[in-house]
């Protein structure tokens, strides 16, 4: 073989190797710490939403990035290890859907970018400084669930009018929920109104939930907002379709369980939107410097099934405000 020949076929082989190299570097790992069940309703809707948002960002699985997910099933107990093992497995980012999984995401060292897929009240628990300048190696979005009690009270009132008597479902391992309880209390007091708080932190304790519940009464039955019991939003619905008492939540797919009412932001879009800050860290944006997103929207979910079941009449002015209504 010629000397010009020789080189000619080493550099085209030499040319080759870059994208042969290329070729073998593995995507990125997206790690998932969810509060819920594996395969639950849920958190099945929740993973195709999050591969959404990743693909409406030019993300695409298998290609630009793998997706791995761990699932604490309402132990939040368990948050620490599973972030952990997410971090042996050389996960590149992180993300959570409840301030346990973010706190125990940022207590890794070395740090992962973390990205909140929907948190309540991230600045009063201590997870990020600011919406504008959050630091911590962490992002994301907030829910505003903290401030959606008047609102659900006001929305009560013009459903279930008699109502005196009402149970409230939170979860005592969400450093959230008490806070937002307390003010729910209040705001209901000042109207005229009991408040019967029930705990439900596991979905093995939820059989005594229920029993507390019917104990107390209630005419009318609150869920606060918490990742791991918006995973038992089926089994909550049929509970209180079963027991004849209309059901308010701050989580609007809820409704599609036979839930009467909610009103609250879009959870779907927070999902999709954390896309948008994963290609950004992965473009090598530095989280503490990307600006904490509230919801733009609150949308009011009623279902007239549920209202005809319970022999309840909606306005027509508060059908003519509903974003959705299942009929």
């Amino acid at each position: 073989m010629r000397r010009r020949e020789f080189l000619g076929v080493l550099g085209g082989a030499a040319s080759a190797w870059p994208i042969a190299a290329a070729s073998q570097i593995a995507p990125p790992r997206i790690g998932v710490l969810s509060a819920g069940a594996e395969g639950s309703p849920e958190s099945k809707a929740s993973l195709a939403e999050i591969t959404e948002g990743l693909r409406d960002v030019g993300l695409i699985e298998g290609r630009e990035y793998v997706l791995e997910s761990r699932f604490a099933a309402g132990a939040y107990g368990r948050f620490p290890a599973l972030a952990t093992e997410l971090a042996r497995n050389s996960a590149r980012v992180l993300l959570a859907n409840t301030i346990a999984a973010a706190r125990a995401a940022q207590g890794l060292l070395p740090p992962i970018p973390v990205v909140m897929a929907g948190i309540n009240d991230p600045v009063g628990n201590g997870l990020i400084g600011s919406l504008a300048r959050p630091g911590g190696h962490t992002t994301g979005l907030a829910t505003l669930a903290q401030d959606l009690s008047p609102k659900m009270l006001e929305y009560q009132q013009m459903v279930v009018p008699e109502a005196k008597v009402l149970g409230v479902i939170y979860n005592p391992a969400n450093p959230s929920n008490p806070r937002i309880l307390e003010n729910f209390r209040t705001r209901a007091s000042a109207m005229g109104m009991t408040v019967h708080s029930v705990p439900l932190s596991l979905p093995e304790e939820i059989d005594a939930t229920f029993a507390s519940l019917v104990a107390t009464k209630p005419e009318v039955i609150h869920l606060l907002q918490d990742a791991a019991n918006l995973d038992l939003g089926d089994r909550i619905s049929a509970f209180a379709k079963d027991q004849r008492i209309p059901l308010f939540s701050t989580f609007p797919p809820i409704v599609g369980f036979g839930s009467l009412l909610a009103y609250g932001p879009p959870r779907k879009k927070f999902l999709v939107r954390a896309g948008y800050y994963v290609k950004r860290i992965l473009g090598g944006a530095d989280p503490a410097d990307l600006p904490v997103e509230q919801p733009t929207q609150i949308e009011l979910w009623l279902n007239m099934r549920t209202a005809k079941t319970l022999g309840l009449t909606i306005s027509t002015a508060l059908l003519a405000t509903a974003d959705q209504v299942i009929e």
